[in-house]
């Protein structure tokens, strides 16, 4: 934290009046993303815990802003304490925009207008940076390679088809595999990988798309970014949507370098099947192997397009054993169960002193969570924070800058994750959730609202906050 206070004053020449953190970044993901500011300057603080990573980044980072591609400009860095900061580009990213644009299937003008200008952007990374980039710093490949596409398929296997049960003939799965990555890399492959390009890493500011997270970019095949983007789990974008930002893209792309079209997609729905096994494998490792169930909700997305697929696309080349694996997962009672939630749950956050009773259900449910939250630092301790609260920014900076706090958020975040996962595979209604501290005022408060914040984030799922201490005092 403090390393990016001192980063964002040598930019600016003044320190930062507020630090908040983004969505997200009390998860797992390892990287702790912070938004600092000072009355209308603003910019995002990225502490990072692994190195080459940054560097991967810092250096792309530069290297496309210099050739006018719109990514964040870096304003400054300290990588031997794995921080820096960059431009702020809002908050509204491409999924944002297209879920608030869209009714089912049906894709508003705005929302095919903000990817047509996200596809048109995609070959200036792919073709005109790419040709000068120096894919020294790749991390952790230089190309999508054997090795590379052998990681993707393998982490699919051991972390999605063997923690979700489906049986597969491994010998003959590994044979498949072999022929798929022969295959992959029969298609030129000298061009940009930017690996993560989907609606989540796309932001838009006044109307303009900005790219993130291309760290783990390298040499690859021009098919693999379109195909991240255009089946994105999530977005769950139409098949008629699909097609035409298809042809966006490779008129787009035709503008840089000669397009045969049908030698692009003679390849292209192989790399469709790679990007989503690679998908499904990290859905299983944070999902089954870590237990954080959230991300087992984009299972279903996945399970979709496999099936558009499956219908829709013959392959050019034969894979029998990964076809009836995915036909297994099709027919899995413990996959279409990740889909098959009962929509209403409440989770119900409160916050309260020790010194009072605790929180008492009134859904007649009962059960739920309490969370002692007086081991944690306390920010009452200190005249400056006495009469503020745990929604109020000292006192929220003062707490996202203790680690004991992180640490004991994701634990309890971990515990509410699984259960709600569970009531509403049973079709509950109703969980509470209740953080103690000593005066109720600031621990307690904080955490009932980042775990809201959290919680939110969740399709089909209704939070409600109470703060006890808070109302009797009128706050």
């Amino acid at each position: 934290m403090e390393v990016l206070k001192r980063l964002f004053e040598q930019h600016f020449h003044f320190p930062p009046g507020h630090i908040r953190p983004l969505q997200g970044q009390l998860g797992g993901s390892g990287r702790v993303i912070l938004r600092l500011a000072a009355g209308e300057t603003s910019a995002i603080g990225v502490l990072g815990p692994v190195r080459e990573e940054n560097q991967a980044f810092l250096e792309f980072s530069k290297h496309f802003y210099r050739r006018g591609l719109p990514v964040p400009e870096i304003y400054a860095e300290d990588l031997a304490h794995g921080a820096y900061i960059e431009e702020d580009l809002g908050d509204v990213t491409l999924f944002d925009f297209l879920n608030a644009h869209r009714n089912g299937d049906v894709l508003a003008p705005e929302a095919m207008e903000a990817y047509r200008k996200a596809v048109a952007e995609l070959p200036r990374f792919q073709v005109e940076a790419g040709r000068d980039l120096n894919y020294k710093v790749c991390y952790p490949r230089a190309s999508f390679d054997r090795l590379s596409i052998n990681w993707d398929l393998n982490y699919f296997k051991y972390y999605f088809l063997r923690l979700a049960g489906i049986p597969f003939n491994e010998q003959a799965l590994e044979d498949d595999f072999g022929r798929l990555t022969r295959f992959l890399l029969t298609a030129p492959h000298d061009y940009f990988l930017y690996r993560d390009f989907q609606s989540r890493n796309i932001m838009l500011s006044e109307g303009k798309p900005y790219f993130l997270d291309y760290q783990g970019g390298r040499k690859g095949a021009l098919q693999y970014d379109i195909a991240s983007l255009l089946f994105d789990g999530k977005a769950d974008l139409p098949p008629a949507a699909r097609e035409q930002l298809l042809n966006d893209y490779l008129d787009a792309l035709a503008n840089y370098i000669p397009v045969d079209r049908a030698a692009f997609l003679h390849h292209y729905y192989a790399y469709v099947y790679v990007r989503i096994l690679q998908a499904l494998g990290a859905y299983g490792f944070r999902g089954f192997y870590e237990r954080k169930p959230h991300f087992l909700q984009s299972v279903p997305y996945a399970l979709k397009n496999l099936q558009w697929l499956a219908a829709n696309v013959k392959l050019p080349i034969a894979l029998p054993a990964l076809l009836d694996a995915l036909g297994g997962m099709a027919k899995s009672e413990k996959l279409k169960g990740l889909g098959e939630t009962a929509q209403g749950l409440t989770v119900r956050v409160f916050s309260f002193s020790f010194h009072r009773e605790a929180p008492k259900d009134e859904s007649g449910n009962g059960g739920g969570f309490i969370f002692d939250a007086r081991s944690l630092p306390n920010p009452g301790r200190e005249e400056r924070f006495k009469r503020l609260t745990g929604k109020d920014e000292p006192v929220m900076e003062y707490l996202n800058a203790q680690e004991p706090v992180h640490k004991f958020f994701e634990n309890a975040a971990a515990l509410v994750d699984s259960a709600v996962t569970n009531y509403r595979e049973r079709d509950f209604s109703n969980l509470m959730v209740s953080f103690g501290c000593t005066g109720g005022q600031h621990r307690s408060v904080f955490l009932a609202e980042e775990l809201a914040k959290h919680l939110r984030t969740q399709a089909g799922l209704q939070v409600a906050v109470k703060h006890v201490e808070l109302e009797k005092m009128g706050r």
